[in-house]
């Protein structure tokens, strides 16, 4: 009777199976919410950052935060990392879009929170990027991106772009310990 009861189900376990179903899409909303949450919080951090560096920090001298170690120094960068790619402003912006809408289909399909935190922070990142390059001088598409946290020996950055880089070394350490988005863990 056990063994069939297991096979063909009680009364009590199709009723336990109906009320799951409606957590998993309450469970991926969740995930979706903090993806959207923490770009959000990046995006705005980034954008409120770069005004506040424009009114106060274009062209006036670097402020030291740390000696000659860290500095505040507004840098407009019409390029990629470290300035690089300057003449393919209009690639990046593409790019960034192409990100924006890849983290956009994927979220259809999350259900890992650290995924939904390290998606969200490329997405935050990129839209704080691409709100330059589409608003800002020297026209749409062309714009360069306010760049202000000057390290010594080391690219001048922004907000955005730390979001970027902290989002993809999460992707990299989710993906080798084997968690994919979905919520599956994978042992290669």
């Amino acid at each position: 009777m056990a063994e069939a009861e297991r096979i063909i189900g009680t009364p009590d376990s199709a009723g336990a199976d109906e009320a799951a179903a409606p957590a998993e899409p309450s469970r991926r909303r969740r995930k979706i919410a903090v993806l959207f949450g923490v770009a959000v919080v990046a995006y705005l951090l980034d954008l409120v950052t770069k005004m506040i560096v424009v009114a106060k920090l274009e062209h006036h001298e670097p402020i030291e935060v740390i000696g000659d170690l860290l500095k505040f120094e507004a840098v407009r960068n019409a390029g990629a990392a470290f300035g690089i790619g300057e003449a393919f402003t209009v690639i990046f912006t593409v790019i960034a879009a192409a990100v924006i809408i890849v983290i956009a289909r994927l979220a259809r399909k999350l259900y890992s929170m650290p995924w939904a935190i390290a998606l969200g922070l490329l997405l935050g990142g990129a839209l704080g990027n691409l709100t330059d390059r589409i608003f800002r001088s020297p026209g749409v598409f062309k714009g360069a991106v306010v760049d202000f946290i000057a390290p010594a020996h080391f690219a001048v950055f922004n907000l955005a772009d730390s979001a970027i880089v902290c989002g993809g070394i999460l992707i990299v350490i989710l993906s080798f310990r084997g968690l994919d988005p979905d919520g599956t863990v994978h042992k290669d």
